[in-house]
């Protein structure tokens, strides 16, 4: 039967030969040519490549068998080939999926129409125009757009890689020079917009879209190394996400949009089959973390708080604000607990269920946090804050993650969203959310931090950020954002300017920027081969006190091995700024002469505008005494309102209070410490953290003790805002890593309303263990008439390990100054104040280019000698140095009036005066357990018969079970020395009759000393009729060898009920007498005791 030419062969299908795997590698049919010798026999081809395909299955199967025989002939493992066929299986599975995940996506995809028009029985024909959707539209015609310039796309983006990308690499790294693109092909399947979004009512001169957006392509890009035939590519993508764009700005002339800006608003879902050397990218373990390396490169280019712009007009104003414009907000979010989780852990292969181990993923963009593990709970309590930068509203989403840790993979628990909008419009938003996608809900504080482009309300913010506990950082009170733009005429890069191993010639710099302030660092990318760099790059930065932060930057060539130049920028000069913003250049030092750096510092203060929190009027602000309010025509020289004689502070200046926290014993800790790889349980080494008002302080260690006893007092100054906590975290002192004992957090409220707490507090997310703490508030008073009763409180209840005890709080109200010196004769200063007493200093803030400062500040301190401490305040001008000074003896405030100096003081070494406000408060404890006695008592015995008199009756106990205390302070009139070497004395302490371990105390031993000081307090609690019945036995007492444990008595005293008995003396001498004589056969002593005292306890 013959054939027109047209048409090819037609074989039977049993004759068809297997299809080969790439359909573009079969001619069409349509084309095909008749093999005249055939005669109309197609078997012998069919036959042919039913062969060849049988010996290509049977060569791979061959191949499989390959990696067995080497492994058996280099002598390897079975294990290794196992292994390697696991990672096989492993890949042909994720692989496989990629694959059927594509074909299902382009399936769906190409149905599309026919499946909608099916369900909505409309067969072949597109929606009407009138259908519409209430939340996002539909844009069929800007798909049919999309698919006509589709393929010109492609030509554009293979232009693009071979003639900038491909360049641009092989210029990167010496081992890509041959790098190239052999195929760039975006396929047939174009990028569909499945809906958009317009959001009215935004700002006039923007219009805002968001474009849902879905590709499932056919792109095909393979690139090749020849120099190592290294072959790789993409045959296949998914990405799925809402890109937003923005023309911006409207103009008034052509083409009315100035600029367009694209950005993905939340990361997009993204799915790449891989070809060639990539294939190993396939497997398991190493998919994930390619896909994620991926979404972070695009994230970095394309994710908020990163976009695209293009501008559409030339010379366009502030384009590096339009490309990184300042955050919209800061919302600080607190992850304060979850209830109700799920369980996962399963024990005896389910047989036995368990709890969880949670932590949380708190997300907004690309800001990710990770709290910390609880282990074991199910409802657990993290108790944690972040801050987060806003860039879009409405949008952005704040999404909480929960999983359970576990060894290999965590589990899912749940998860939550919340549009930002929401918070915006609520300020605060306090609430537990439920979980999506399992069970439980979450409890988080959302508050929004608004933007304030002047420092007027900066002292408020700092004063409540210090009443704050905030883990893992404290909270912020600004943020800067720098817009780093360029540089010129870098140094060249010279080989004497590197270190000898490292051989460089004369040639331009690759520079990039380090811009760091305290410990975080952020870097910009590198411009290769020029000393004239435009980076055009954003960097934002959280401050916590930008008054005495500093900006470090750092420009270095590309390897980091030479600094271009460097600059060192106090952020307080932003403070004086207009609207907090310096934009200019910047001259580098450590550089060339002309080298210098142009960049735009933005720093906006961070306010909480809540009624539910309420700040207190500063002074300085609307509610403070103002001049100008009094006479609306100030800067006439015949109107100048009158000099103020006395300041004007607020109503709650001088309403601080001291905390007194004593941090005494703890019980049933847990063990921490092992010995031989874990085989020998040790003990612990603890030690106590405090945290409150933005201090932190930390008790000593206690070692191998696991009930401590620390006995130490500390003292911070608190105010009255609310919401504030004791942070109480007990470690194990290791040499690496110190372990976690416990911890507690204890409401500042509750211990300022009751003035007393006394507690032994259960320590958190620990097995066991307990602390005891007596918090005790201390509220200054302004009369001197106690001062020397707190004095003798403070010397008896004062512990070994702590510092010495306030005795009064001085608060200081700087209000202003006037005359400064000036600068050069005519100049005006720039001046700020240094407060300090003792070793604590207070930094005002900086007040431009003025001779009348104002500065409306107050400042707290601690004095513990107020007799010999002074007030030292200097003036001082920025760059110009000391104006002026004052010392004030706080002494003159003990014979003030209320203890309190409120008037104009004249500066001394200088000129000028300045109106302060130094009050004094002495602060009296009311549960110290201490009755002070200011009696003398003579040495006489006819002292002994008034003593029922002088002391004033029995002694005052504030409970039932007091406590017997006792401190020595030193021996004095030296001891003989009885042999060559001085004695190592210590002191032993016993309460007799009984001879046992819990009535037994000794004093630390000191070594070859003939004069000891010991300065120890004991304590022994037994009810009051036992006490009286009981004796003191103190002996003196030295180690007589290394090798032995006999003990060389020095001296022996004993006392019983107020009276000290004085052997081989045969004296009675007054209990209260400061010093008592103690003497054996040998040699004479003397030992200084305080006062036998009682001090109640209230349990």
């Amino acid at each position: 039967m013959e054939r027109s030419p047209g048409e090819g062969p037609s074989p039977s299908p049993m004759d068809q030969p297997s299809a080969p795997s790439d359909p573009s590698d079969q001619p069409p049919a349509g084309h095909a040519k008749p093999d005249p010798g055939s005669g109309g026999q197609p078997a012998g081809p069919g036959a042919a490549g039913e062969a060849l395909a049988v010996l290509t299955s049977f060569g791979r199967r061959l191949l499989v068998l390959i990696p067995v025989y080497l492994a058996g002939a280099v002598g390897l493992s079975v294990g290794f080939v196992l292994f390697g066929l696991a990672l096989y299986l492993g890949w042909r599975r994720v692989r496989d999926e990629k694959e059927r995940s594509l074909r299902a996506a382009r399936q769906l995809l190409d149905d599309e129409e026919q499946l909608t028009a099916k369900t909505l029985y409309m067969s072949h024909r597109e929606l009407p125009a009138w259908v519409s959707f209430p939340d996002v539209e539909k844009a069929e015609w800007l798909n049919k757009i999309v698919a006509q310039v589709w393929p010109f796309l492609g030509q554009y983006m293979e232009k693009l890689l071979a003639e900038t990308v491909a360049p641009a690499v092989r210029g990167s790294n010496p081992h890509l020079q041959t790098f190239t693109f052999t195929r760039v092909e975006l396929g047939e399947k174009p990028l569909r917009i499945i809906g958009v979004k317009v959001h009215p009512g935004q700002r006039k001169e923007q219009i805002l879209l968001d474009l849902n957006i879905s590709y499932v392509g056919d792109v095909q890009i393979d690139v090749e190394v020849k120099k190592y035939f290294c072959k790789a590519g993409v045959k296949g993508m998914q990405l799925h996400g809402v890109l937003r764009v923005i023309l911006e700005p409207l103009i008034g002339d052509l083409p009315i949009v100035g600029a367009v800006s694209m950005f993905f608003i939340r990361r997009p879902t993204l799915d790449i089959n891989w070809t060639g050397m990539t294939n190993l990218l396939d497997i398991p373990g190493l998919s994930s973390l390619s896909d994620t390396m991926i979404m972070d490169s695009i994230a970095a280019f394309l994710v908020l708080p990163n976009r695209l712009l293009v501008p559409l007009v030339p010379d366009l104003q502030d384009v590096a604000q339009l490309r990184s414009p300042l955050p919209r907000g800061i919302i600080r979010i607190h992850l304060l607990a979850a209830r109700g989780l799920s369980s996962k852990d399963k024990y005896v292969k389910g047989l036995i269920e368990g709890k969880s181990d949670p932590y949380a993923l708190v997300r907004l963009g690309t800001q990710t946090f990770c709290s910390r593990v609880i282990d074991e709970e199910l409802n657990p309590q993290w108790g944690e804050t972040y801050e987060v930068m806003v860039h879009e509203v409405p949008g952005q989403e704040i999404e909480v993650e929960v999983f359970d840790k576990d060894p290999d993979k965590d589990d899912f628990l749940g998860r939550m969203k919340l549009d930002v909008g929401k918070v915006l419009q609520a300020g605060v938003l306090d609430d537990w959310f439920p979980l999506q996608g399992g069970q439980g809900q979450v409890h988080l504080r959302l508050e929004w931090l608004s933007l304030l482009s002047d420092a007027e309300k900066l002292e408020q913010v700092l004063q409540w950020n210090r009443g704050v506990s905030s883990r893992p950082e404290p909270p912020s009170a600004a943020i800067l954002v720098i817009y780093l733009d360029r540089a010129q005429d870098l140094p060249m890069v010279t080989s004497e300017l590197y270190p000898p191993q490292l051989k460089k010639g004369n040639k331009e710099p690759n520079p990039m920027v380090q811009l760091s302030i305290q410990d975080v660092t952020q870097e910009s990318k590198a411009v290769y081969s020029t000393n004239c760099p435009v980076w055009e790059e954003a960097f934002r930065f959280f401050l916590q006190d930008p008054q005495s932060q500093e900006l470090d930057v750092q420009v270095k060539d590309d390897s980091r091995a030479l600094t271009l130049g460097a600059l060192t920028l106090p952020l307080a000069r932003l403070l004086t700024a207009p609207e907090l913003i310096l934009d200019q250049w910047f001259q580098l030092s450590s550089s060339g002469p002309n080298s210098r750096l142009y960049m735009k510092l933005v720093m906006r203060i961070l306010y909480l505008d809540s009624s539910e929190i309420c700040f207190s009027t500063m002074p300085g602000y609307p509610g403070a005494w103002d001049v100008d309010s009094e006479n609306p025509q100030r800067g006439s020289s015949v109107d100048a309102p009158p000099r103020p004689c006395h300041t004007t502070p607020d109503s709650q200046f001088g309403t601080e209070h001291v905390l007194r926290i004593h941090v005494l014993e703890a019980q049933d800790l847990i063990a921490k410490d092992r010995f031989l790889g874990g085989l020998v349980k040790g003990k612990s080494d603890p030690y106590v953290k405090l945290k409150l008002a933005g201090r932190s302080f930390r008790s000593h260690v206690v070692r191998e003790d696991l009930n401590p006893r620390w006995n130490e007092v500390f003292e911070v100054i608190v105010t009255s805002v609310p919401g504030q906590e004791l942070e109480v975290e007990v470690f194990d002192k290791d040499l690496d890593k110190d372990d976690f004992l416990g911890r507690y957090k204890v409401s500042l409220t509750t211990v300022l309303n009751s003035g007393f707490l006394d507690e032994w507090l259960t320590l958190e997310d620990v097995p066991s263990g307990r602390l005891h703490l007596r918090l005790e508030r201390l509220t200054p008073r302004p009369t001197a008439a106690e001062l020397e009763e707190v004095l003798q409180v403070n010397s008896l209840i004062q512990t070994q390990k702590s510092a010495e005890l306030a005795v009064a709080l001085l608060s200081i109200y700087m209000e202003r100054a006037e005359d400064l010196l000036l600068q050069k004769g005519t100049k005006q200063p720039s001046p700020y104040a240094t407060l300090t007493v003792g070793d604590t200093s207070h930094k005002t803030k900086t007040i431009s280019q003025t001779s009348a400062p104002v500065w409306d500040e107050s400042a707290s301190f601690l004095v513990r000698k107020p007799h010999t401490e002074s007030l030292e305040l200097q003036v001082r001008g920025e760059g110009t140095g000391v104006l002026g000074s004052l010392s004030l003896p706080l002494s003159e405030l003990l014979v003030a009036d209320q203890l309190c100096l409120d008037r104009w003081f004249t500066l001394s070494s200088g000129q000028g005066q300045v109106l302060l406000r130094a009050q004094l408060g002495i602060l009296v404890s009311q549960h110290s357990g201490v009755e002070a006695h200011s009696h003398s008592y003579s040495h006489s015995s006819s002292s002994l018969s008034e003593e029922p008199e002088l002391s004033g009756g029995p002694p005052h106990f504030t409970s039932s079970a007091p406590e017997l205390r006792q401190r020595l302070t030193h021996v004095d009139r030296a001891l003989r020395q009885n042999g060559r070497d001085p004695p190592d004395p210590y002191v032993s302490l016993l309460l007799l009759p009984d001879k046992n371990r819990g009535t037994k105390r000794k004093t630390s031993q000191k070594k070859r000393t003939l004069s000891p000081e010991f300065n120890e307090r004991f304590e022994w609690e037994l009810p009051l009729d036992e006490a009286q019945r009981r004796k003191l036995d103190v002996s003196v007492k030295s180690n007589s060898s290394f090798m032995s444990r006999e003990r060389e008595l020095l001296g022996k005293v004993s006392g019983q009920d107020g009276r000290t008995e004085v052997r081989a003396g045969s004296c009675w001498y007054q209990g209260y007498s400061p010093c008592e004589e103690v003497s054996t056969p040998r040699d004479p002593l003397e030992v200084t005791l305080s006062p036998l005292q009682w001090f109640g306890t209230s349990m």
